[in-house]
């Protein structure tokens, strides 16, 4: 439980270990249910488009997600892939929700083991592909 009182559902954690053990899905989105007291999933997505995904981050609400997100390593090393975790609070979301967001977010964050990085958005811009390649890319520890 987070200081919010919020439960994070198990059918999140099993999405979660789905993507990250099964590779059964390229991104995952979760939501607050309607009551405010557990952490959901909202859907689950095999589209391995960054824009499919950043598509699904509403304007006006918050949400968190996990991405696997794949890069090329420079010097022909290949692909890497990295678990991204999102904390999706747009500048035009209601206040209430941002801050129910921000105080439930340790409580999912915490359940998820071996994400690689952590992105805060407020606007597109902290999201886009460009911004979390060079987080990701600079390694562990370096974040």
């Amino acid at each position: 439980m987070s200081r919010s009182g919020v439960a994070v559902a198990d059918e999140s954690l099993t999405a979660f270990n789905d993507l990250k053990l099964g590779k059964k899905f390229k991104f995952v989105i979760f939501k607050l249910n309607d009551s405010k007291t557990e952490i959901v999933v909202e859907e689950t997505s095999t589209d391995s488009d960054y824009d499919t995904f950043l598509s699904k981050l509403p304007e006006a609400d918050c949400k968190y997600a996990i991405y696997d997100f794949e890069y090329e390593i420079g010097s022909g090393e290949g692909k890497r892939s990295r678990i991204v975790f999102y904390t999706w609070s747009p500048d035009n979301a209601p206040v209430r929700s941002k801050m129910v967001y921000a105080a439930s977010k340790d409580a999912l964050r915490r359940a998820l083991n071996g994400v690689a990085a952590d992105i805060q958005g407020t606007d597109f811009s902290e999201v886009a592909y460009d911004t979390v390649l060079e987080k990701v890319s600079r390694g562990p520890g370096l974040h």
